[in-house]
């Protein structure tokens, strides 16, 4: 009885479906996160008849044959990196990207990673900061006695010092792209890390052809969308019930089958 294991592939498919789809939902006030996409493909198939062979009575071509699945299998979980919103905030040291591209972070291991959410901070040593304490790359560190910040579309940072009229650059931004932003390596705080599937990095100063500007006092938000994902969930939670009702009907046909007599 071969719909006892299909249907079970069906469940754990569908579970995993689930997983991907809470972990977007949770995620839907995170800054800077891009929503998740569980993809699935058939499996193996068994054949019985192989399509094309010759018919042993007759001589002739089958034109179609007997093929039997054997299930369903996780293919990968694909990450949507398209845009979210806008929002204003205000606060100086926070950065949208719009366009694309993205952040360069120190990391403690000498690695680099890269993000989206520029929630920024200044250290005690004047150092712009993640939310986690780590450099911004290209380091940029603001003097104490500046009194006003400044961050142009360019990625150019200002600051204006006390008794002083005129701004003084102290930094420039520069942000990163990747020709498979999907294939970056998540690795929580809103990190991600390069990977042979995302190719080698891009730099270069905000507004450059194929890079994003730099928006001050703006963060980027989720891009889940609520209404999707709910949706999503229940064809989930229905194609599950489905695929369990498949093997309660399996469990009954084997049983009438053992009470034959």
């Amino acid at each position: 009885m071969r719909a006892l294991s299909i249907a079970a592939s069906g469940m754990q498919a569908q579970q995993l479906n689930v997983d991907v789809i809470s972990h977007n939902i949770a995620n839907m006030n995170t800054t800077g996160y891009k929503r998740q996409r569980a993809e699935f493909q058939d499996m193996l198939y068994q054949n019985m008849e192989r399509p094309g062979s010759t018919s042993s009575a007759s001589g002739a071509i089958l034109p179609l044959g007997i093929q039997i699945g054997v299930g369903v299998q996780a293919d990968a979980v694909g990450r949507i990196t398209e845009q979210g919103g806008i929002s204003a905030t205000q606060n100086p040291y926070d950065l949208a990207i719009n366009g694309r591209g993205f952040l360069q972070v120190a990391l403690p291991s000498g690695q680099t990673a890269y993000t989206r959410a520029g929630n920024l901070a200044v250290n005690a040593d004047g150092s712009i900061v993640t939310a986690d304490g780590y450099l911004l790359e290209p380091s940029i560190s603001v003097p104490a006695e500046a009194v006003g910040m400044q961050i142009t579309r360019d990625g150019i940072v200002e600051v204006t010092l006390q008794g002083q009229t005129e701004p003084q650059q102290i930094g420039q931004i520069e942000i990163a792209t990747f020709i498979n932003p999907a294939g970056l390596e998540g690795i929580g705080d809103n990190l991600f890390l390069e990977t042979p599937a995302s190719g080698a990095p891009n730099t270069s100063t905000p507004g450059s052809p194929g890079f994003g500007t730099i928006m001050q006092g703006f963060l980027e938000l989720s891009n889940v969308n609520a209404v999707e994902e709910i949706s999503s969930l229940i064809v989930a939670q229905r194609a599950y019930e489905m695929n369990a009702r498949v093997i309660t009907a399996a469990d009954e046909m084997l049983q009438a089958t053992t009470q034959l007599r």
